[in-house]
């Protein structure tokens, strides 16, 4: 699935609550559902700054099994990037999770490329207190460094 298409059905989930208490809700069961991140890899290195809470990722590149675009001639599988992340607060844990779900498995090029609408078109920003938004914006600038990292190991 492009991150197109999971902005999409993200923001269509999102769509299905009018209630902001219930989109919070939504957020929290995203965050139960992340897959713990070790205890080895929650170091101040992996911390992000900027956040209020604690919140760690890491990234790692691995080989695809699937082309990133459909090909009529065999090609070879694309390197995406797998992210993984954690957080000491359960709201901010949804919001790792709900980026993790729309960045990781593309493309670093993919990544760095993308048009993250959905996080203003589902109005998170607007729903997030002022260091909260700077957290939401000091993790998505960490998953983009991440990947521009990666194009440029080519």
């Amino acid at each position: 699935m492009s991150i197109a298409e999971t902005q999409d059905e993200i923001i269509e989930e999102f769509a299905s609550f009018d209630d902001w208490m219930d989109r919070y809700s939504l957020l929290i069961e995203y965050g139960n559902g992340l897959e713990p991140l070790p205890e080895a890899d929650k170091t101040d290195k992996n911390l992000i700054d900027g956040c209020q809470s604690k919140v760690w990722f890491t990234c790692e590149l691995v080989q695809s099994d699937q082309p990133a675009q459909p090909v009529k001639l065999a090609q070879p599988a694309q390197p995406v990037v797998v992210y993984h992340g954690d957080s000491d607060a359960i709201l901010v844990k949804g919001i790792v999770a709900l980026l993790i779900r729309v960045l990781s498995g593309h493309t670093p090029q993919e990544i760095v490329d993308a048009d993250l609408h959905f996080i203003d078109d589902i109005q998170l920003r607007e729903h997030l207190s002022p260091t909260r938004t700077n957290g939401l914006n000091a993790m998505l600038r960490q998953m983009r460094l991440f990947a521009l990292t990666y194009t440029q190991k080519k």
